[in-house]
């Protein structure tokens, strides 16, 4: 495998506490599990989504994931994984994969920080928005699939029709 010479730089303070800033301007709960750990909850449209922040000094990046509880059951992980590829081929930033544990679809995004001086206020916004867009966007795609019959190319055209005016 080829390797690169990297320079060596200082390393980072864990981001942590700026991403703790942004979470408790949002008002969301937070708790802090460790100095480079934080979990968020935030309510959403379809349910609360479970924000996780880790921080690897070793790669200096941050980690970020958003998951929600729609339980995949067994026999539908086939179609779950279907409909993953379909749903990751329509992203931009961050991707979605089964957290295998617990059997939850989830949001992930890693913010490699190499060379900077510290993580912006900014950075962590657009992430959050980014991440808790995507699940919502994303969620009745899971229901539709998971509980509503639907294969996993019906489930996300289901899931992407943008409703026009109001009832």
């Amino acid at each position: 495998m080829a390797r690169l010479n990297l320079i060596d730089e200082p390393k980072l303070e864990p981001p942590i506490d700026i991403i703790e800033q942004v979470v408790r301007a949002q008002g969301w709960r937070f708790d802090r599990i460790q100095d480079d750990e934080m979990a968020a909850e935030v309510r959403g449209n379809w349910c609360d989504y479970s924000l996780h922040f880790a921080w690897a000094a070793e790669i200096s990046a941050v980690h970020v994931t958003c998951a929600f509880d729609v339980r995949v059951p067994e026999h539908k992980l086939g179609t779950v994984y279907e409909l993953l590829a379909l749903i990751n081929d329509r992203m931009w930033l961050g991707h979605f994969c089964l957290w295998q544990s617990e059997g939850l679809p989830m949001y992930r995004h890693a913010m490699p920080l190499r060379g900077a001086h510290s993580l912006a206020r900014e950075q962590v916004e657009d992430v959050l928005e980014v991440a808790v867009n995507e699940c919502e966007r994303f969620y009745p795609a899971f229901q539709h699939l998971v509980w509503g019959g639907k294969g996993p190319a019906e489930a996300i055209d289901a899931a992407m029709i943008e409703t026009v005016g109001e009832a």
